[in-house]
């Protein structure tokens, strides 16, 4: 371990380095090296990824070793049994490394050994963050139970409500040998400290076979220089309609993002409104023709998504499941009020001077506030703004920073 001399090794493991939670894993890894430490990345092998690998970006397994794996979680529905010898390699790696600190974001996804893994940091006794940006450390399969409005999670689970067909896919039911397998595998770390982005999350985590854990929350940050008011083509296009923009985001339009609410609002609302959907596909964006709704499939920057959000008169956000949603963030940091279902860790984002909070599934309700908000005009930029100062990315990285 470290003598106190050499600069603190740091390693962050994640099934991905693109995306959200991959681009979290960069921004901590630069961070940690500009404070002087080692720092060094762990991901999934990934064939269709266009991720540039830099120094000390680590890559579990091969190509073969990945698919095998996937295929045998489906098969079995059993998922981080597998990838033996690639994870024995990356331990092998670590005595050469010798790291102070083990980061843990996202283990699921079918790429690493638990028990090896754990086995390893048990054995010689590092220290570990983990990252919970869902619920799956602790559920027998599902990152998410809500919309299934199932507990067993919290005694043993069996009988799994959630489908088949739904991430982490598997055709048969798995559940009480994995929950049982990361209850032995993840409980006896001497030295382990969880984050949970939202307090909501922590609450679970406490009542969950991990709850011996100190808990700590620290919330998703975004960049403050990118998203704020903005001005540009987008924003001209948006506004040259007319209409007070409700504007909805989603990297996977689903019922649990909402879709099904917007459908409804743009029944309910008036010709004085107009729906914007960001984050469609082809296929949606032609089902959803002609009923008035607007589809835009992507954004090339987030410059562009930054015009959006200033365009739009209200940001809202139906969600059913979700940790700590950063849309919401995102678009108070426009200047935009966020109206959210009283979900997750989505109503912990605005407060009263920036945003309503709806019970889940009162769309009746989510119509009135939107109505509010753009008629009455109650509450300004400047306060939406003020709120989401709160939620400064580089602040909370530096608060990893620390428990490094």
């Amino acid at each position: 371990m470290n003598t106190g001399q050499d600069p603190k090794k740091i390693v962050l493991i994640n099934t991905v380095l693109y995306g959200s939670t991959g681009n979290i894993v960069r921004q901590l890894k630069s961070l940690a090296e500009k404070k002087g430490m080692q720092a060094y990345t762990v991901s999934a092998y990934a064939r269709n990824s266009t991720t540039e690998y830099g120094e000390n970006d680590i890559v579990i397994g091969n190509y073969f070793d990945r698919y095998l794996h996937i295929w045998l979680s489906r098969v079995t529905g059993l998922s981080g049994v597998f990838s033996v010898y690639s994870t024995l390699k990356l331990t092998r790696r670590f005595k050469r490394i010798r790291p102070d600190v083990i980061h843990l974001h996202n283990l699921h996804n079918a790429y690493i050994n638990l028990p090896i893994l754990f086995r390893y940091i048990k054995k010689n006794n590092v220290r570990v963050i983990w990252t919970l940006h869902d619920c799956w450390a602790f559920t027998g399969r599902c990152p998410h139970f809500q919309m299934y409005e199932c507990n067993k999670w919290m005694t043993g689970c069996f009988d799994c409500p959630y489908p088949d067909n739904e991430y982490p896919i598997a055709n048969r039911d798995g559940t009480k040998k994995m929950w049982n397998l990361k209850k032995r595998t993840f409980t006896g770390v001497k030295d382990m400290t969880i984050v949970t982005p939202s307090g909501w999350l922590s609450g679970l985590v406490r009542q969950s076979f991990l709850g011996n854990y100190p808990v700590k929350v620290i919330n998703n940050g975004i960049d403050l220089d990118t998203f704020r008011p903005s001005n540009g083509q987008f924003y001209d296009d948006m506004k040259a309609l007319g209409k007070h923009i409700v504007l909805g985001l989603a990297m996977d339009w689903n019922k649990r993002k909402g879709l099904d609410v917007f459908i409804e609002l743009n029944k309910m609302l008036g010709d004085d409104y107009r729906i914007v959907l960001v984050g469609t596909d082809d296929a949606l964006a032609e089902e959803l023709e002609g009923s008035g709704i607007i589809c835009i499939n992507r954004t090339s920057s987030q410059k562009e998504l930054a015009e959006l959000y200033t365009a739009a008169d209200v940001f809202a956000n139906p969600t059913r499941e979700d940790t700590f949603p950063t849309v919401n963030i995102e678009a108070l940091a426009c200047g935009t009020p966020v109206i959210t279902f009283d979900t997750g860790g989505s109503p912990e984002i605005p407060d009263d001077t920036c945003g309503i909070v709806i019970p889940k599934e009162d769309i009746e309700a989510m119509k009135q506030a939107i109505i509010s908000i753009c008629e009455e005009k109650k509450i300004s930029s400047g306060d939406c703004n003020k709120r989401a100062q709160q939620f400064d990315r580089d602040g909370k990285f530096n608060e990893y920073i620390k428990l490094y």
